[in-house]
C-alpha cells in the first residue's frame, strides 16, 4: 500500500489529506492521470511531486510503501 499526499487545493479537490492505495508498480505519471481522471484534477501537469521526501519524474516506478505527495504551485507576496 501507498501513502498519497495531497496539498493546497488539491486537498479540497479530493476532499482528504491523504489515501491510502496500492500504486506499486506505476509511474508517477500513470497515477497523476489516474487520480485526475478519478477526481476531476485540472494541470496535474504542473504539479511536484514527491516520493519518499524526494521529487521525483513522471517516469519514476512506485514500489510497495512509497509515500507520493503532489504539491501545487504557491504564489504569495
Amino acid at each position: 500500500m501507498n501513502k498519497v499526499l495531497f496539498f493546497a487545493h488539491l486537498r479540497d479537490a479530493v476532499g482528504e489529506e491523504f489515501l491510502k492505495l496500492d500504486a506499486s508498480g506505476k509511474s508517477v505519471g500513470e497515477l497523476k492521470a489516474e487520480l485526475a481522471a478519478i477526481y476531476n484534477l485540472p494541470k496535474l501537469d504542473t504539479v511536484m511531486t514527491a516520493v519518499n521526501e524526494e521529487f521525483a519524474q513522471d517516469d519514476e516506478v512506485i514500489q510497495d510503501g512509497d509515500e507520493i505527495a503532489f504539491i501545487p504551485p504557491v504564489s504569495g507576496g
